[in-house]
């Protein structure tokens, strides 16, 4: 078998910094938004001309994080529950041979600061430090398949959860320049990022993650979300 060298055109600065509360598809949170920061070797405007042209765009990236722990032939969705088990081709598991993942994002602008080249980018579903080995445009006429159906995941994933603020959370968000911040972690949390095996435990949960530069604390008391703490992360 031949071997490839891949290095990365650039890395993702995004708001999600473990793994933990990434939405399992891109633009399930349109309010996450990110930075793709370019490799020297490719910060140069003439690797992005004509890139503002196109609305989206697809990123392949790798799994970083856990590309070290190899693959399974077998994984188990989370949209089933975490209790059946399907093939990895079958599925859009990060365990998975070569570790690549797909994208497709909004692309927001183009920025070139100081010898710099970024891309804006939101709907975004990577972690923060994510290789991208590849960028191309996002092609509506040929990308789009209306008629296409995909067996276990043909439907948006949805919840009934609700979210709402502590008067803490709330006077702290009231202080922020991003406005957009309550909706952001809202819709985040709309998702149920939690583990399978803990949606169906009775009685008040409590956890923390970060987004940006905020540490979020909150608790889940069947389908509703409260918002406990919000702080700057130190």
């Amino acid at each position: 078998m031949e071997n490839y060298q891949i290095e990365p055109v650039g890395f993702i600065q995004s708001p999600y910094k473990q793994k933990f509360a990434i939405p399992r598809q891109p633009r399930l949170v349109p309010e996450a938004k990110a930075k793709l920061i370019f490799s020297k070797e490719f910060s140069r405007e003439e690797f992005v001309r004509g890139i503002e042209e196109f609305t989206h765009l697809w990123l392949l990236f790798r799994f970083h994080e856990t590309a070290d722990k190899g693959y399974s032939a077998l994984v188990r969705p989370p949209r089933l529950g975490g209790n059946e088990k399907k093939g990895v081709f079958a599925t859009r598991a990060t365990f998975r041979p070569n570790g690549i993942g797909m994208s497709a994002v909004k692309l927001e602008g183009v920025e070139y600061k100081n010898g710099q080249l970024a891309l804006l980018l939101s709907g975004i579903d990577l972690l923060d430090g994510t290789p991208i080995i590849d960028i191309k445009p996002y092609l509506p006429y040929s990308d789009a398949m209306p008629e296409a159906s995909a067996g276990f995941a043909d439907t948006r994933p949805e919840t009934l959860m609700t979210v709402e603020f502590s008067e803490q959370a709330a006077e702290f968000l009231a202080t922020q320049a991003d406005k957009s911040l309550p909706e952001f972690i809202a819709n985040v949390l709309k998702q149920d990022p939690r583990p399978a095996y803990k949606k169906h435990k009775a009685g008040t949960q409590a956890y923390g993650m970060n987004l940006y530069h905020y540490n979020i604390r909150w608790q889940v008391d069947g389908e509703h979300n409260l918002v406990t703490e919000i702080s700057i992360e130190r």
